[in-house]
């Protein structure tokens, strides 16, 4: 299969599976409740924290399929080592999912701020997201294997049926059957189900063969010594996965302790809302590691700083736009989105927060992609972990003492901070010279027409009543948001300059 071919799947599943689920999402408060959809908010929340046990074993699976058939490993040793990994991925899933469901009476009773349901449903709920996540988690074995093979039009397709079957099929279920939290997280059970098995096939069936009685079995000795080679690499991984889950999670979990469920859901349904942001920039900021890693390869340094800078103008251009319509149009996206006058006016101010908190994060993601490419990732391991022993105190003493507003003040801060201070001494130290062009040429360029912008419209438009009325104003705004930073792009600068150039000197000549 193509890497063209690849390529456009992962992205395009990748969109899909995100987007099924945002819009999806204000039927599941309308038929449920914002109390049963705090349910769905933690059961979001349970399953990132539970990939902290994947220690790198995902990606690390990934990576040694992919050396197995570029012929880096032989048959023998490639099974051996999924035999192990089955066998860790197994267990953790035994033990992880074993622990929430033997606690689930007290999370239910002493964690979480229950006001309306019945605690006994919501225990059962709490056992059946349990189940649930092992074996969402114990998928992750199987999906690295078959992306390792390249299998991702296959991959793209198969998640995409799953998110339909996950987002989209419940809703007959809550319609018809009922629309309960045992109901709900039943079905999702079932999906879960659905998913390992199909995703167990196709890995199987891609899994090279060895001579019967080959692979290892007893002492566990021997059943774990191909981990070893792969050992410091998973730990690497495992290091910079657990600091994501650490810096986007933290607030989920303390705030789950301290919100009634209900103000858990609203508070969910607006970080959802900020995650726009990343959605729309993801696909195009992935897109640029594999070609930065090239020019870096060939040692083609302008080729590669110029394609640093086209590509933060051109994600500037899209992720600048967005944080300002959430941000200053925050109550009105989310009336439109989920036709809840009241959900829309809670969720409102924490959605500015994150929204513009987002915007920094995803323009602060830039230095990573510069590093990554040159293949030095000490800098990126320092910022990171400065940044979560400052993120993670801050943001559960804001969280505890001010509630969402301070997780959402933490969150906006800290992604500020970062950006300001420590992306200029990245690019000190990797590009001297770079950062006040990037800074001033690439993103304030594009930047201040938007925000002049969007400025200047929040001050003049009136807003209507009815719902596609305002989706047509905010579109009509976004979209003039969007052109109005596409103004100060570089080719479109050059592009007028050449113009007006032309122009005067066809008036000198006449």
């Amino acid at each position: 299969m193509s890497l063209k071919k690849n390529i456009l799947a992962s992205y395009a599943s990748q969109i899909y599976v995100t987007l099924i689920g945002i819009l999806i999402l204000p039927l599941y408060l309308k038929y449920m409740g914002a109390e049963a959809y705090g349910l769905v908010g933690f059961f979001t929340m349970l399953q990132a924290w539970f990939n902290l046990l994947d220690m790198g074993l995902t990606l690390t699976v990934a990576r040694e399929t992919a050396r197995f058939r570029g012929g880096a490993t032989d048959a023998l040793s490639y099974r051996r080592l999924l035999r192990a990994l089955q066998l860790i991925f197994f267990v953790i899933a035994l033990l992880g999912g074993g622990a929430m469901f033997a606690f689930s009476g007290h999370i239910a009773d002493g964690w979480l701020k229950v006001q309306t349901l019945p605690l006994a449903q919501v225990q059962l709920a709490l056992q059946l997201m349990a189940v649930g996540v092992a074996l969402r988690w114990m998928s992750g074995l199987y999906r690295g294997c078959i992306s390792g093979s390249e299998a991702l039009v296959w991959l793209g397709g198969f998640n995409a049926f799953v998110a339909t079957l996950r987002f989209a099929g419940v809703l007959p279920v809550l319609i018809w059957v009922g629309h309960s939290p045992a109901v709900f997280f039943t079905y999702q059970l079932l999906v879960a189900v659905v998913e390992l098995a199909g995703l167990a096939a196709k890995a199987f069936g891609l899994f090279p063969g060895v001579p019967q009685g080959r692979l290892p079995g007893w002492p566990p000795a021997s059943l774990f010594a191909p981990i070893k080679p792969v050992l410091k690499f998973s730990l690497t991984i495992a290091f910079t996965s657990s600091v994501w889950v650490l810096v986007t999670q933290t607030d989920k979990l303390v705030l789950s302790k301290l919100l009634p469920l209900a103000d858990y859901g609203y508070f969910t349904l607006a970080v959802l809302a900020a995650s726009g942001v990343m959605v729309i920039t993801g696909p195009v900021s992935g897109a640029l590691l594999p070609r930065m890693a090239r020019l870096q390869a060939e040692g083609d340094e302008v080729g590669l700083i110029k394609l640093y800078r086209n590509a933060t103008q051109m994600v500037a251009v899209i992720a600048v736009p967005a944080c300002l319509v959430l941000a200053f149009f925050a109550e009105q996206v989310l009336w439109v989105w989920t036709g809840d006058a009241a959900a829309a006016a809670q969720a409102a101010p924490v959605l500015r927060l994150y929204a513009i908190g987002n915007g920094f994060l995803a323009l602060a993601a830039f230095p990573y992609y510069l590093q990554f490419a040159k293949g030095d990732l000490k800098l990126h391991l320092i910022g990171n972990a400065v940044f979560v022993l400052v993120l993670v105190p801050s943001l559960i003493w804001a969280t505890w003492r001010y509630g969402v507003m301070g997780a959402g003040y933490t969150w906006l801060g800290s992604n500020a901070a970062f950006f300001l201070a420590w992306v200029p001494l990245v690019h000190r130290r990797l590009v001297k010279g770079l950062h006040v062009q990037w800074l001033m040429r690439d993103l304030g360029c594009v930047a201040a027409p938007s925000i002049a912008a969007v400025s200047l419209l929040s001050c003049v438009v009136t807003w209507p009543q009815d719902r596609f009325d305002i989706l047509l104003i905010v579109g009509a705004i976004s979209v003039f948001a969007v052109v109005a930073g596409a103004a100060g792009l570089e080719i479109v600068r050059l592009k007028l300059s050449s113009i007006l150039v032309g122009r005067k000197t066809t008036e000198d000549l006449m």
